[in-house]
């Protein structure tokens, strides 16, 4: 049964619906990929599936508009694949669930994939309707935007013609970004070392739950919890005033996500477990007090678990704690030229355990390349001082703004003409891949449009209905206008 089947824009929300029912988290896009490819063949329209399944889709010029310039429509075709601690989804078979109520489209457990396949819903109605005047099209749709980048980072710019580039990706309606953070992914890997456990101790799990996440971009400013770094703080107390053992720790999901849960396994003296449960509470009013008007269901839990053969050397125990602890994180500079932005921050965003070693990702966004290179050579010299190797995993630069900008120019007119108010121009925090763009393609004109998402990279995300329909009537008159 197809839930938004009455909805309008009709085929855009078809083509979203469709979207939630392929499995597309960032780096597992195949399917995706042959969905659009088919797509182009079922349409008769050129197209080009390049190594790194982006796909480019060519429309020609409708009548009366063969001399206008040629139009790059941009979104990508992957998603974040976040779920709540009780949700059992799939994601690699599994359809996305949703829910419409009122004006929002929501999926209560997971990720709705608003972000970004909304933009790939708007595209393909657009490149299915002969009745839409525009110019000549290159609908541009890359592949792993949410992990890296690679799909915009190894395109080939020579593929396309497009002297303008209208990207669908941001997600605030009535606000059009005309710039963004660049931004840097780091591995910190501790190899792992271990020690057999003592026959008298006991196991105990603790974790740290009821986080909100969210994107660790636009909502960084909003002081939410880390999860990570509150396990760690923890950890830090617990250890400094009791012998403890460490088996294993893991916490968040992805490094773009602000982490909403953690988790270790630490062995404790039987004696010691009253005076540590009394540090957890004190550690649980603690955060109330620092959190609680943001996040206010977050809890640090301490329960019993099985028993372990073997734990994390002292060493390396101590040395996991410490880094963590000291990591930088959350905001770490305003903007010097536009009053409210964030100009520098770092998410501390995962955890993650395996047979030989543990790694922590770290994701940077910076305005400025000296600030980002400064945090990751803060990152380095602390991940040397406590024995972990230091890894660059990825690098994508800013998108800075253009003093003159035609299709800015073109869509302020259009806005103010459909809409009776004016079209609101910003730079954002988060990372969008224009400026990859400006190093395949060239010189090329930009802009980022988009209808309202609430809490993208979260469970609960949310799309406006309505804000979609004006959304793609805005798009639909830039395309008309672009004679």
């Amino acid at each position: 049964m197809n839930k938004l089947i009455n909805l309008e824009p009709n085929r855009v929300f078809h083509y979203f619906e469709e979207m939630t029912k392929i499995p597309r988290c960032s780096l597992q896009e195949d399917k995706i990929a042959d969905y659009l490819e088919n797509f182009a063949k079922v349409h008769s329209l050129e197209y080009i599936r390049d190594s790194s399944n982006n796909i480019i889709i060519k429309k020609a010029a409708s009548l009366g508009y063969e001399k206008s310039p040629v139009l790059i429509i941009q979104g990508h075709m992957d998603m974040v694949c976040e779920k709540t601690e009780s949700c059992n989804i799939n994601f690699e078979e599994d359809p996305i669930p949703f829910e419409v109520e009122g004006d929002l489209i929501i999926s209560k457990e997971t990720t709705l994939g608003a972000d970004n396949g909304i933009a790939v819903a708007m595209a393909l109605a657009i490149l299915e309707d002969d009745t839409i005047e525009h110019p000549p099209l290159e609908v541009l749709i890359t592949s792993n935007e949410e992990n890296g980048m690679s799909g915009a980072r190894n395109l080939d710019g020579s593929l396309l013609k497009g002297e303008m580039l209208l990207n669908l990706d941001s997600e605030t309606e009535g606000v059009a970004c005309i710039a963004c953070a660049g931004g840097q992914r780091e591995s910190i890997s501790f190899p792992k070392e271990f020690k057999k456990a003592e026959d008298k101790r006991e196991f105990y799990e603790v974790s740290v739950s009821g986080l909100k996440g969210g994107h660790s971009g636009q909502d960084i400013q909003k002081g939410l919890g880390n999860s990570n770094k509150l396990l760690a703080r923890s950890l830090y107390k617990i250890n400094t005033n009791f012998d403890i053992d460490l088996v294993d720790i893991i916490g968040g999901a992805k490094p773009n996500a602000i982490p909403r849960y953690a988790k270790a396994i630490i062995a404790i003296y039987e004696e010691d477990k009253k005076d540590i449960q009394n540090l957890i509470v004190k550690l649980n009013r603690d955060f109330v007090k620092e959190f609680g008007k943001v996040d206010p269901d977050v809890r640090l839990n301490f329960e019993k678990t099985d028993k372990f053969e073997k734990v994390l050397k002292n060493s390396l125990k101590t040395d996991i704690i410490n880094l963590i602890n000291v990591l930088p994180n959350g905001v770490q500079s305003m903007s010097q030229d536009i009053e409210g932005l964030v100009g520098c921050s770092t998410n501390v965003g995962v955890i993650e355990s395996y047979d030989d070693r543990i790694d922590v990702l770290v994701n940077i966004r910076s305005a400025l390349s000296s600030l980002k290179e400064e945090v990751g050579n803060i990152d380095k010299v602390c991940a040397e001082a406590f024995n972990a190797h230091y890894k660059i995993l990825s690098s994508y630069p800013a998108w800075e703004y253009k003093d003159e900008s035609k299709i800015r120019d073109l869509a302020s007119r259009v806005y103010k003409d459909l809409f009776g108010t004016e079209l609101e121009l910003e730079a954002i925090h988060a990372g969008l891949e224009c400026g990859l763009f400006k190093e395949s393609i060239g010189d090329i004109d930009m802009l980022s449009i988009g209808p309202n998402i609430y809490g993208p990279h979260a469970p609960g995300e949310r799309l406006e209905i309505n804000s979609t329909k004006r959304v793609y009537e805005f798009v639909i008159n830039i395309l008309k206008n672009l004679k």
